[in-house]
């Protein structure tokens, strides 16, 4: 069975509900359409007051009142008007009495549930106040029009209007409970995928990082080793031995980002495996690859959140592997600042510098501008031509919940 088959299928088995539904209401509205005929042709033939006798016409009204509960449900406002300006048409005329509750209680009932209640309410009150005036005035018995039978005429319309009402309410909160779920539905979609691209930005900067730097220290040390293989070999060895050091660092971080997919589903908790822990590593590969660095610390080190001590790390690490590959800078100064509430990162070098509203931006600044603003944090960086770059960054030691 293909697919196509299968969504024809489904459609044809939702319509054939929907018409075996319509069908059961046709069914029950022509059973009271008939019940209601036959209790007023009943009360006509009883002939039980009036000023004229049951006769064809006042059985037309019965079958006429009867007929309406057909339409009821498509036009409920219309149908019960035009049970009133019946049940007023025969009263006028003059026929026995047959009673207003039930010729007028699904009509009541509808209008109410299509939410015309002021209509229900106001064309139930006029029902009684004509229906009450015409059988006085033809001499029924006040105690027993007053005393008993008004009062229960009006408990069933209340009754009917009331009911309606309330079936149209519990419709219109199962309707905005389904609205409420559905939205709640989205929201959580929406967060998720939020989450999936919030996850795949992280990732992505961190390969940046870590392959922009191992790249930049395997450029510059492969061309000191191709220099040097001549005529100083020892120089040779340190730069291959500083490229397998770097390629081994990078290989250990890569392992640790696929881990962390791998594992996003059991929700292990393992950290990123940046850290200001290994800063010392990271200066030591730098100073080997020809960039000078210099490395301080003001103020007492805490430690720091995984989140912030990794963006920090890479921070730095974007930093310097700007300094190695575009800046063409000898030296460079790294300085932590630890405050009370904050870490101050300043990364200097005497490069090249540039005009930095003139000249474009690299993904690499601008990741580290957005690492920086997800934890309530600023960077910026600054440069002229010919006075190297200064890249100042402020990162708070409590991660954002």
């Amino acid at each position: 069975m293909s697919t196509s088959g299968d969504c024809g299928l489904s459609a044809g088995l939702a319509i054939l509900g929907v018409v075996q539904a319509g069908n059961r209401q046709l069914l029950g509205d022509a059973v009271l359409g008939m019940a209601v005929s036959a209790v007023v042709a009943v009360a006509v033939t009883m002939d039980l007051g009036g000023t004229r006798g049951p006769d064809l016409v006042a059985y037309v009204f019965a079958a006429g009142l009867g007929a309406l509960m057909l339409v009821r449900r498509r036009f409920p406002v219309l149908a019960l008007a035009a049970t009133a300006v019946g049940l007023i048409a025969y009263h006028a005329a003059g026929y026995p009495p047959i009673g207003l509750a039930l010729p007028v209680a699904a009509g009541l009932y509808s209008a109410a549930e299509a939410g015309s209640l002021v209509v229900a309410a106001t064309v139930a009150v006029a029902l009684v106040l004509v229906s009450t005036t015409f059988r006085l005035m033809e001499g029924e018995d006040p105690e027993y029009l007053l005393g008993f039978e008004l009062s229960s005429t009006i408990g069933l319309m209340v009754a009917a209007i009331a009911l309606g009402a309330a079936v149209r309410a519990t419709r219109l909160l199962r309707a905005e409970q389904r609205r409420t779920i559905a939205r709640a539905a989205a929201e959580r979609e929406h967060e998720a995928r939020r989450r999936v691209e919030e996850e795949r930005l992280r990732i992505a900067r961190d390969l940046h990082d870590v392959l922009g730097h191992t790249i930049a220290v395997i450029s510059v040390q492969a061309d000191v080793a191709r220099e040097a293989l001549d005529n100083d070999q020892a120089g040779a060895r340190s730069a291959l031995t500083i490229i397998r050091r770097a390629g081994d660092d990078a290989i250990r971080e890569l392992r640790g980002t696929l881990g962390l997919l791998r594992d996003a589903d059991q929700g292990d908790g393992r950290a990123p495996t940046a850290s200001l822990r290994h800063l010392d590593a990271l200066v030591a590969a730098t100073t080997g690859s020809g960039l000078a660095v210099q490395l301080s610390t003001e103020g007492e080190p805490v430690a720091l959140p995984v989140v912030v001590d990794a963006t920090a790390c890479r921070i730095v690490q974007e930093s310097l592997t700007n300094c190695l590959r575009h800046a063409r800078a000898t030296k460079a100064e790294v300085r932590l600042r630890y405050e009370r509430d904050r870490l101050g990162i300043t990364v200097a070098d005497d490069g090249r510098g540039a005009d930095l509203p003139h000249e474009p931006v690299g993904r690499g600044l601008t990741g580290m501008r957005e690492r920086a603003a997800l934890l309530g944090g600023h960077l910026a960086v600054s440069s002229r031509p010919g006075a190297g770059f200064l890249v100042e960054a402020s990162l708070p030691l409590e991660a954002p919940r």
